[in-house]
């Protein structure tokens, strides 16, 4: 999208479009935040637990595509602790991992595994942008 066509769609300061664009940028800028305090405070299991809560979330089904590799340079983990992880969440029945292909299983077994970043980033983003 050309600059102009996307200040014309934005509007003034004060807008309906403009508003929704503060508050997305705005809980995308707390999303990155929490993102960085979480990984360096939080283990990786909780770490992963949150980012496919997320992802869930953004799909809007218990099933998607995820390969080890992608989720490893999400989290900032080598790819063998994310094998390890998944190996763990799936003997918890929580998730079942196959080919590439993520089952959520257990919802709130995954939200009581994660650390409180995945609440804070669900809450934060229903806040500015309403439910999901």
């Amino acid at each position: 999208m050309e600059a102009e066509v996307f200040e014309q769609a934005v509007g003034a300061v004060g807008s309906d479009f403009y508003g929704v664009l503060a508050r997305a940028t705005q809980a995308w800028c707390t999303q990155l935040g929490q993102h960085a305090v979480c990984n360096r405070l939080h283990r990786v299991v909780a770490r992963c637990a949150r980012w496919l809560l997320q992802t869930q979330d953004r799909v809007g089904r218990a099933e998607f595509p995820l390969t080890q590799e992608f989720l490893a340079t999400m989290l900032g983990a080598g790819r063998s602790n994310v094998t390890a992880v998944a190996s763990q969440l799936q003997q918890q029945g929580l998730i079942r991992y196959q080919r590439g292909i993520i089952h959520v299983l257990d919802r709130g077994g995954l939200e009581a595994a994660s650390c409180e970043c995945y609440g804070v980033i669900a809450q934060e983003t229903e806040r500015l942008l309403g439910p999901a």
